[in-house]
């Protein structure tokens, strides 16, 4: 899989490379600020970019920035954001615009190799790959809507994972359930939610989660 990196911090970076490599990935362009992000993104049309949120000059959201740039011209780049911070309106931004493959991940919560470049692989297939934490404060934010109140506890646990960009599968295997027991019960959440069910995994992601930041 050919990607475009940008981390601003050299040692993170090194350590990305070389984990990425190390998994079987080509880095076609490994770049620590906004500018050259969006040059190499529009040059290099990647499998998919792994970008971490602020970087030079201002430190603010000049990656998040430079993806929305890049995705006006190419909007069915795959992009994984990197943040150290839970920042609900980097997800409604990018999610906002347009294409598929979407992902967020809290840097201090990936511990794990094999499901970094499971959501790296979500991302660039298309998928979605929602940090948890990110969508428990989105639902928080929900908190008072009277449809997410009619939620049950284990709707809620569905509706995470769903956002997270998981298959009926892999909810079922992470919640101890049954497949048809998870269909059963995303049903319902569409129903309580008021959302037309969708066909593909991504479209009902995108749904759930447009639902969540109105």
């Amino acid at each position: 899989m050919r990607i475009v990196l940008a981390e601003d911090h050299f040692l993170l970076r090194d350590g990305l490379i070389r984990l990425l490599e190390a998994y079987g990935h080509e880095i076609v362009a490994a770049v620590d600020n906004g500018t050259e992000l969006l040059k190499a993104l529009t040059r290099e049309r990647p499998d998919v970019a792994v970008v971490d949120v602020r970087l030079p000059p201002d430190f603010t959201d000049e990656g998040l920035r430079a993806v929305l740039a890049a995705r006006r011209e190419t909007p069915d780049l795959p992009v994984l954001l990197l943040s150290q911070y839970v920042e609900p309106l980097y997800a409604r931004e990018l999610l906002g615009s347009g294409g598929r493959g979407v992902g967020y991940l809290l840097k201090d919560r990936v511990t794990n190799g094999t499901q970094f470049m499971d959501s790296i692989q979500r991302v660039a297939d298309g998928g979605t790959a929602m940090d948890p934490e990110v969508i428990s404060q989105l639902l928080v934010r929900k908190e008072r809507d009277e449809n997410v109140g009619r939620l049950s506890a284990r709707e809620r646990e569905v509706l995470e994972w769903l956002a997270q960009g998981r298959s009926n599968a892999g909810i079922a295997q992470g919640l101890f359930i049954s497949e048809k027991a998870v269909a059963k019960h995303i049903g319902s959440i569409f129903t309580k939610l008021g959302l037309v069910p969708t066909g593909g995994d991504n479209r009902r992601v995108l749904a759930v989660l447009a639902y969540l930041e109105k």
